[in-house]
């Protein structure tokens, strides 16, 4: 059974290391939490590093003019890692291509200083995607018939960001993963490094040993988020303990009448994806 601490202070003296997912946990896309940002201050200010980690698909650099931007106050992170860091490795092992990418401009910055030519998907060596190229706009079906060319041409896609969706202010809207699901259901080969995959795990932990000086005891490192697919199977296929923040992308799917957590809807979401969670909570407060 998941334990459902009252605040993230409840479990300071059982971990010495934060791995915290970003979009959904301390912002919505729109505003930062304060008190999820805030309890992230204090852990960092008194009990050990918090290493943000985050499907986002651009290098980590260059998202944190957004988390700024936003209001996440540089207090509350340590380090910062993304499935763009991850997955520049997979992208820089298949230069020169040509690649076709699918994603808005603003992610061009995946791409840069790696090498790689550009295509149409006609004469793509391979296919990237980083998200919708509009997704205020698009959903997967939109890319149906590009992606059934590709597929039968027998493409790899690296997809930069694994999420199916993510909250943006009150709305869901697509992310890259959900494109990497219809490319898979049409045959297609989907490789990934952000959650809940491997190598992004390895750039948070080696980031976490940089800031303790030294070897990190796993059983002590503590992952936060609120994807059941990315976040929570994660951090189990890691070993890692998990704090799942149950409102997120779920909303109210897991809260009772009285509007707090309800055990048996949060493990319901959880065995929905044959995963479990060491911790949650609704939100992430101190």
């Amino acid at each position: 059974m998941t334990d459902l601490p009252a605040g993230l202070s409840a479990l300071a003296d059982r971990y010495d290391v934060l791995l915290c997912d970003v979009w959904g946990v301390i912002h919505n896309g729109v505003a930062s939490f304060p008190e999820a940002c805030q309890a992230l201050v204090e852990w960092r200010a008194h009990h050990g590093p918090v290493i943000l980690i985050s499907n986002s698909p651009r290098p980590s650099a260059d998202v944190v003019a957004q988390l700024d931007a936003l209001g996440v106050p540089r207090a509350a992170w340590s380090a910062f890692v993304t499935s763009g860091d991850a997955t520049r490795t997979l992208l820089a092992q298949r230069a020169p291509g040509p690649v076709w990418t699918v994603g808005p401009d603003r992610d061009a910055v995946l791409y840069e200083g790696l090498g790689l030519a550009f295509s149409g998907p006609e004469d793509a060596a391979f296919i990237s995607v980083s998200g919708l190229f509009n997704d205020e706009a698009e959903g997967p079906e939109d890319y149906r018939e590009r992606l059934t060319t590709a597929a039968e041409r027998g493409l790899a896609l690296i997809c930069a960001n694994p999420d199916r969706v993510v909250q943006r202010g009150d709305r869901l809207i697509y992310c890259g993963g959900a494109l990497a699901d219809l490319y898979e259901g049409l045959g297609g080969q989907v490789l990934m490094a952000g959650k809940p995959y491997g190598p992004i795990y390895d750039l948070a932990l080696a980031e976490a040993e940089a800031l303790k000086g030294g070897a990190v005891d796993r059983s002590r490192v503590l992952c936060i988020g609120d994807g059941v697919i990315t976040d929570v199977k994660g951090a189990q296929d890691q070993g890692l303990a998990c704090l799942f923040i149950a409102k997120g992308i779920h909303g109210e799917a897991a809260l009772g009448p009285d509007g707090k957590l309800d055990p048996a809807k949060v493990e319901g979401l959880l065995a929905a994806e044959s995963v479990g969670a060491t911790h949650a909570m609704g939100d992430l407060v101190w």
